[in-house]
């Protein structure tokens, strides 16, 4: 049981690292289509682990937290640190996907819901989870990368009313 919560943490750690569903984007919600694009090629590029491509909508100065109790835990700035937090993340996996399920967008932040389901390396089991991961955007660039563990967090983070 143990074992299963840690795999359940370190899904809540790897957020926004799959490839999107593209009919994702609610309906509901004002479009902002050039961030939404962007996040899900981020969303594929670190499906196929494609660690170079992921930075392509990355601001120079992006700031990635990831909160306590997650099994990487931390602030990473910059792209380096966050590439290689990132890399180190989807390096344990040794199969899965993370699907976007919903974009909700509130002046320039993005949340997305994601589903996770994967197979870490050196395990049979699947493990998986939902949660959300906040972006912040400034011309055109992702300056922000935050996760949640709770969807309703990500939710008062960006100012959403769902």
């Amino acid at each position: 049981m143990a074992k299963e919560a840690y795999y359940k943490k370190v899904i809540r750690a790897l957020s926004a690292v799959w490839v999107p569903n593209t009919n994702a984007l609610d309906a509901g919600m004002r479009s902002m289509s050039t961030e939404t694009e962007a996040l899900e090629q981020l969303f594929a590029a670190i499906n196929r682990n494609d660690m170079q491509a992921i930075t392509k909508d990355f601001d120079p100065q992006i700031v990635r937290v990831e909160p306590e109790g997650f099994p990487t835990a931390g602030t990473y700035r910059g792209i380096q640190a966050v590439q290689e937090h990132v890399a180190k993340g989807r390096g344990s996996w040794a199969e899965g996907t993370c699907d976007p399920e919903k974009f909700l967008v509130n002046g320039d932040k993005v949340v997305v819901y994601l589903h996770a389901r994967v197979r870490l390396k050196g395990s049979a089991e699947w493990v998986g989870g939902r949660f959300a991961d906040g972006f912040v955007f400034s011309n055109g660039k992702i300056i922000q990368y935050l996760s949640f563990g709770e969807r309703a967090e990500a939710l008062e983070w960006a100012g959403i009313k769902e």
